[in-house]
């Protein structure tokens, strides 16, 4: 019974610090989910701790080395989305504008999975009560709703994020990449790729570069 209880304890100590060392290196700060991918991995991370450390017909070193696997299969998933950004939105999904200027977009809505009553208790837990309201509403990859109400000031948009320009952004702002490349080229930056971030403010371009 002891030795039973040992080997739990030791499997336990050994899934937490492999999960230490993962948000570590991942560079997350804990374990909120920022998109479906990270629920997923937070699923089977409990599946994978809660499952075996009570089953001993699992050896430790097979337990040791499912954790590896694991934590292989996360940092191999997260290069890639960084590296590879249509790999990213065919994992995570990409935000969706759901209202514009009071408009629902019901097609936009269907492809989220979103009801209109799924859609207005959204509204109702911020306090929005008619459509009217809404200047803008966008469902994000980890399923929050960002709206902002009619009369309130934009939020930044980013326009490129990771070296890759948001066309989607530029639309909502009505731009085109085009004239998102003159107004770079005009401020010096010609290659886009070197760009980590650029935010769209009251008509600026704030510009974060990979060397800043």
């Amino acid at each position: 019974m002891n030795t039973l209880y040992l080997d739990t304890a030791i499997k336990l100590a050994i899934g937490l610090l492999t999960l230490i060392v993962v948000i570590n290196i991942s560079g997350k700060s804990n374990l909120a989910p920022n998109s479906a991918t990270d629920q997923i991995q937070n699923y089977v991370l409990g599946g994978i701790i809660g499952g075996v450390i009570y089953n001993p017909s699992i050896t430790l070193l097979q337990y040791v080395i499912i954790l590896m696997i694991w934590t292989i299969l996360v940092l191999c998933l997260k290069w890639l989305k960084t590296h590879n950004h249509t790999i990213k939105q065919m994992i995570d999904g990409q935000p969706r504008v759901l209202i514009q200027k009071g408009q629902v977009d019901v097609e936009a809505c269907r492809t989220a999975g979103l009801t209109a009553a799924d859609l207005t208790l959204k509204l109702r837990g911020q306090g929005i009560f008619r459509m009217a309201d809404v200047k803008r509403a966008v469902l994000e990859q980890n399923g929050q709703l960002i709206v902002v109400q009619a009369g309130e000031a934009n939020p930044k948009y980013p326009v490129i994020t990771d070296g890759v320009v948001q066309t989607d952004i530029l639309e909502l702002l009505e731009k085109d990449p085009d004239w998102l490349q003159e107004e770079l080229q005009q401020l010096g930056y010609a290659d886009i790729s070197q760009i980590f971030l650029v935010e769209y403010d009251q008509g600026q371009l704030n510009i974060v570069t990979y060397e800043s």
